[in-house]
């Protein structure tokens, strides 16, 4: 567990983070992305069950490790990558100068700690290790650094107001210093990734099957899989899930909302579903239209939240 929550303080610390509302303002041709507003699942109703869940389980030890408070300091973060393989992270929140040593840490275990200048702010070249497993002191203590997307190098700036910004590219950084951490957005670009989104989304994920390789998909069904997007939203009282997906062909759509009706089936029927799964089964909304699929769902934020701690 504590390699993980390793892992995530370095996620939040290397990989690009951007200034936007939610989702809807990923480049149109992005090849994935992945937005998380931890503001919005503290604010309160079903959210906060699984924002006391990452509280507990993830945020206490990240802190006890290395300093890093997130609960206190981070409010959004969105991760991209662009079709070139040139990821971005934009992280927001009101970061302490104890995270800005966390930060110049990481850089100076990259061995080059010469600050760089575009549009009058100052960013850093994180020049890669191969080992990536170094512990690094800083004023605050000391963290082991184990990021294994991190061994090529990387820009990292704090010099955006409530913004830790990371880019794979110089350019990319520069371009972001030169808006405060604003992005161009999805514009009208055929064939953008698709996103989807609700007034109050806590979790946005999408991905076009590309990004995976031509040699992931196992399923002869996925490998028709055009692009793939996931919604976690509040509602009232519960968790709204909806995960969509759009095939090459549209008669793959079909096939796929067959197949999963018929888990659905199956699972709904067997003597080891418990009652609140079962129903969990019976309200989810499987619907084919096009090249797409939609599979949707309401839950009990309680449910969920035991499921994790299973």
């Amino acid at each position: 567990m504590r390699g993980f929550k390793l892992l995530a303080v370095g996620f939040l610390l290397v990989y690009p983070a951007l200034s936007l509302a939610d989702a809807r303002d990923v480049p149109g041709s992005a090849s994935w992305y992945f937005y998380v507003d931890l503001e919005q699942m503290r604010a309160g109703g079903p959210g906060k069950a699984v924002y006391d869940w990452l509280r507990d389980e993830v945020m206490a030890e990240v802190k006890d490790d290395s300093g890093l408070d997130i609960e206190r300091e981070v409010d959004r973060l969105i991760a991209y990558s662009m079709d070139d393989d040139q990821g971005v992270l934009v992280v927001e929140g009101n970061f302490s100068q104890t995270t800005r040593d966390i930060a110049m840490a990481f850089i100076a275990s990259g061995g080059d700690i010469n600050p760089l200048k575009s549009s009058g702010k100052t960013y850093f070249r994180y020049a890669g290790n191969d080992e990536n497993d170094e512990e690094v002191a800083y004023d605050a203590g000391n963290i082991k650094f184990q990021i294994d997307g991190l061994k090529k190098e990387s820009y990292i700036s704090t010099d955006v107001r409530n913004k830790i910004i990371v880019t794979a590219s110089e350019g990319q950084m520069q371009e972001l210093l030169a808006s405060n951490g604003k992005i161009p957005g999805r514009g009208g670009r055929k064939g953008a990734l698709m996103v989807l989104s609700a007034e109050k989304a806590l979790v946005q994920a999408g991905m076009r099957a590309s990004a995976l390789g031509a040699d992931a998909w196992d399923s002869n069904v996925l490998k028709n899989t055009e692009q793939a997007a996931l919604l976690i939203a509040a509602t009232a009282d519960k968790l709204a899930i909806e995960a969509q997906l759009t095939t090459i062909e549209a008669d793959m759509a079909e096939s796929l909302a067959s197949v999963v009706r018929g888990l659905i089936s199956l699972a709904s029927f067997s003597d080891d579903t418990d009652a609140e799964t079962l129903a969990v089964l019976r309200g989810t909304r499987v619907e084919s239209k096009g090249n797409s699929l939609t599979v949707s769902v309401a839950i009990d934020p309680g449910l969920v939240v035991a499921t994790l701690r299973d």
